[in-house]
């Protein structure tokens, strides 16, 4: 079974000037991550879009990134939906392309209990042979999340592997940590709690921000795997003022702002998300410069 480790990033779907999602540009930048050392490919997650994106565009972007990819390292995908249903079917459509692990997030619109929570990943996962990863990411599912007594039931299910907790909450990464067998993974989704993630037992992270600095997030997991706890948390405090200021607009508006800055123009995100306005802009990019990161 695939091993879930490292930086992974779920990175940003490029887009045209009239929001059409750019092919030529989603390959560049998944060149460049892996050139900077990631240890994956994420698309179609939260970062990626995923909720802006018809079924084909989906399935084209997915096809794009196994084939350009060329199993250079894992490709994984997200497939979460309001439903069991549509989770299942994306979830097949991304097993038919060749993906490597599928990621879904909780459902949310609706607010299912633990219960049925524990229902929806146990179909899922029934549904395919991939690797699946949990996703519980509360703030941007109405407060859900997958309790750590019930991501260690689920970790009972062969091919339920990992799961990214975005909760912000230390704790209850820890006691996901405790609960589960060695062979399952946590990942980090908090980008500014990665260090400390990793030194409670995460096995790495998926990181909106490495969109923006890759070799930054490589190097506080490099370092830690290579027993450099000093290095790990330098870059982590480098890393974190970053992070924050993705804050200070619309996600995941100011992550592809941020890009351009750095000089990779992804182009904008689908509507309703609007550019910084100027004010903002110079205040992400005083952050941005202060990093080292801008172009």
């Amino acid at each position: 079974m695939l091993q879930v480790q490292g930086i992974i990033p779920p990175i940003v779907t490029p887009m045209t000037p009239d929001e059409e999602v750019d092919h030529k540009k989603l390959k560049e930048i998944i060149d460049w991550q892996i050139e900077c050392g990631v240890n994956g490919i994420f698309v179609m997650g939260t970062t990626g879009e995923c909720y802006a994106l018809s079924d084909e565009e989906k399935q084209r972007i997915v096809a794009t990134a196994v084939e350009h990819v060329n199993k250079r390292v894992p490709v994984y995908a997200g497939t979460g939906a309001e439903t069991t249903r549509e989770a299942i079917r994306h979830t097949k459509m991304a097993e038919r392309e060749g993906v490597n692990g599928v990621s879904v997030i909780t459902p949310y619109f609706v607010m299912p209990n633990q219960s049925e929570i524990a229902d929806h990943y146990r179909r899922v996962a029934a549904a395919t042979s991939l690797p699946v990863i949990l996703y519980s990411n509360p703030a941007t599912c109405g407060g859900l999340k997958i309790d750590p007594d019930t991501i260690a039931k689920l970790a009972q299910v062969p091919n339920i592997v990992a799961v990214k907790d975005s909760s912000g909450d230390l704790t209850n990464l820890i006691e996901t940590v405790r609960l589960v067998p060695d062979t399952f993974a946590v990942l980090q989704g908090r980008d500014t709690l990665i260090a400390p993630a990793l030194m409670f037992g995460a096995r790495g992270a998926v990181p909106a921000s490495c969109n923006i600095a890759p070799k930054l997030l490589v190097e506080i997991y490099e370092s830690f795997v290579a027993g450099d706890i000093e290095k790990c948390q330098s870059a982590q405090a480098r890393l974190s003022p970053v992070r924050l200021a993705l804050m200070i607009g619309t996600a995941p508006g100011v992550v592809k702002q941020a890009m351009a800055l750095c000089g990779r123009d992804v182009g904008p995100s689908r509507s309703p998300i609007a550019p910084l306005p100027p004010e903002k802009r110079q205040q992400l990019a005083k952050i941005l410069g202060e990093a080292g990161l801008l172009a």
